[in-house]
């Protein structure tokens, strides 16, 4: 990477030349034109901001809106069907969990995805109350159910969210973007882009999912700008830790009865035939993995695969075991890490495993076993799920705790690093 200077922003010094490891760069783009919850602290002012939302808009109007964060209010239960129909005006609405894992819909929504209380989706939980309606809370593959049948921006506002992602993050001083979910047709949109000049000098590497691998390898044929490159194939093995769908070792301590280790999104085999298709291709994989559970399968599945030393990279990791610390050093396994989820996850993380929190984001560990920062060891943020701010996975990994919070009230303290070596973790020089 070029060499880094210091600009100032909102208030902290931050580097320019940066790598943002894990981003959604559409998803971003398309979250920019939605309602931000991310200031509710209680469902009554979620409501209250829908509402106000509703009230600019057309007759059936979509609401699409993201960032809520129920396990940060004093009452962590998402609003209801009924009440998001009485202030959005029996309207469509779509509210995203601010880890995307979880939403809460209207009934012109659900009707819309025909969604009741019989409907079944494999990794996916439609909630229904005593009266075994829906409540409008839906969990994983049943939000992705709901959200893949919210109409489709035309492909004129499509390429400007992208574009403006971009811009978005070139002000946060990335040069290198890694797309963790990249749509088949997002290396082409990023091409034109680049030869336009609409956005900055910027490389990009790509990661779809396992589905879009061969049709984005052949848009790569077709002809990609140099900056651009489909780099891995990726893959959902668990869940969220705020969802309780992260896949543990051991049982939440709040859990759900009918799943008490989470949800595994992928069976063991399923993992190794996906690390099977990436090495046909010669590429390694990206696994979303937030669960000590799904670490040590995604761990087991490489070294069973022979995929060791291809590159792999597990993404999240919150939660490792101990025993699995040294794994990724021995295996070749990348640790894509984004600490400042730790911020927004602190009530979730005493709520649920409160007896494991000397294993959440072990990353002086993880260095002391052998991983190099920037090389093997990298940040990322996750944008839109968080902000791409490098500051807050600086602060997080340095501290361990939000702004206002006393030390005391950090989580697992002991694995503290210093600044410039969480800096070299974003590539910065």
């Amino acid at each position: 990477m070029r060499a880094c200077y210091r600009i100032a922003r909102w208030g902290r010094v931050v580097r320019a030349n940066l790598r943002e490891a894990h981003a959604h760069i559409f998803q971003l783009g398309r979250s920019l034109t939605m309602l931000d919850l991310g200031g509710c602290g209680s469902a009554s002012s979620m409501l209250d901001a829908i509402a106000d939302r509703a009230s600019s808009l057309g007759e059936n109007e979509w609401i699409l809106a993201h960032s809520a964060r129920p396990e940060g209010w004093d009452d962590p239960s998402w609003p209801k069907r009924e009440q998001l129909d009485q202030v959005g005006g029996n309207r469509p609405i779509v509210a995203w969990c601010f880890d995307y894992h979880a939403l809460v819909a209207s009934s012109a929504a659900l009707s819309h995805a025909r969604i009741d209380a019989s409907t079944k989706i494999e990794s996916g939980v439609v909630e229904v109350d005593d009266d075994n309606e829906p409540t409008g809370l839906l969990l994983e593959h049943a939000a992705l159910h709901m959200w893949n049948r919210v109409p489709e921006p035309d492909e004129d506002i499509r390429v400007e969210m992208v574009r403006a992602a971009c811009t978005h993050l070139a002000a946060l001083g990335f040069v290198e973007v890694h797309d963790l979910k990249a749509q088949a047709w997002l290396g082409g949109v990023l091409t034109d882009l680049l030869a336009s000049g609409d956005i900055a000098d910027m490389r990009f590497d790509l990661y779809p999912l396992i589905p879009d691998l061969k049709p984005s390898l052949k848009a790569q044929r077709n002809g990609f700008d140099k900056r651009v490159s489909i780099a891995g194939g990726k893959i959902f093995v668990d869940g969220t830790l705020n969802s309780r769908t992260a896949w543990m070792l051991h049982p939440y301590a709040d859990g759900h009865p009918d799943r008490p280790t989470g949800t595994p999104m992928m069976t063991p085999e399923q993992i190794e035939e996906s690390l099977d298709i990436c090495k046909d291709v010669g590429l390694p994989i990206a696994a979303h993995a937030i669960g000590d559970g799904a670490v040590r399968a995604v761990l087991d599945a490489i070294e069973k695969t022979g995929c060791d030393h291809s590159g792999c990279r597990i993404e999240h990791a919150e939660l490792i075991d101990e025993k699995d610390l040294r794994r990724f050093v021995d295996l070749g396994v990348k640790a894509s890490l984004q600490p400042c989820h730790l911020l927004p996850d602190m009530e979730a993380l005493r709520r649920a495993v409160p007896d494991r929190l000397d294993r959440v984001l072990p990353i002086r560990s993880l260095l002391k076993s052998g991983l190099a920062p920037g090389v093997d060891l990298l940040f990322g943020s996750d944008v839109p799920i968080v902000r791409a701010d490098p500051g807050d996975s600086i602060h997080a990994a340095v501290h361990r705790r939000r702004d206002a919070m006393d030390a005391s009230e950090a989580i697992n303290p002991d694995e503290t690093i210093d600044e410039e070596t969480a800096w070299l973790c974003f590539g910065s020089e």
